[in-house]
């Protein structure tokens, strides 16, 4: 299996940084017309918009299990700066258990996986999947939870 998420994420960077310059461009025609209260309200509004996309944590990610291996990249997709690129790769008979941690009413995911090193046991950071497709993460589950039970 091998899929991007690159439309989703593409779309939800766009949908962020268009209302973030609505709200800061209405937020700065407050403060010049003298609406200080209504100004400092578009901050707040901001600011919880912003959180929302921190917490959501949405990430470019490209994901494979083809040529015995599972190999997971990704990145941050909406956020300031250059994003940090990051991958997960190891031979599929490494795999020992993978979680998928639902939240929000299974709008957020999170995924985490376990493998057998030669020193023991190892856990590798969990990735959002927050901007992957409710059916994407379907089949991913499906196809993680068979190399588990290999």
């Amino acid at each position: 299996m091998k899929f991007n998420n690159k439309k989703q994420a593409t779309k939800f960077k766009r949908i962020f940084f268009i209302v973030s310059i609505l709200i800061a461009l209405s937020a700065l025609a407050l403060f010049l017309f003298d609406y200080n209260f209504y100004g400092l309200a578009c901050v707040g509004v901001f600011s919880l918009w912003f959180l929302y996309f921190h917490v959501a944590d949405y990430k470019f990610i490209e994901f494979s299990t083809e040529n015995n291996k599972v190999i997971l990249r990704y990145y941050k997709a909406v956020g300031f700066g250059k994003g940090e690129y990051s991958s997960i790769e190891f031979p599929q008979e490494m795999l020992q258990k993978v979680y998928f941690e639902n939240s929000m009413f299974g709008r957020m995911s999170d995924l985490t996986f376990i493998v057998k090193t030669k020193r023991g046991i190892a856990e590798y950071p969990s990735v959002s999947l927050s901007a992957v497709s409710l059916e994407e993460r379907r089949k991913m589950q499906e196809v993680l939870h068979e190399i588990v039970h290999q």
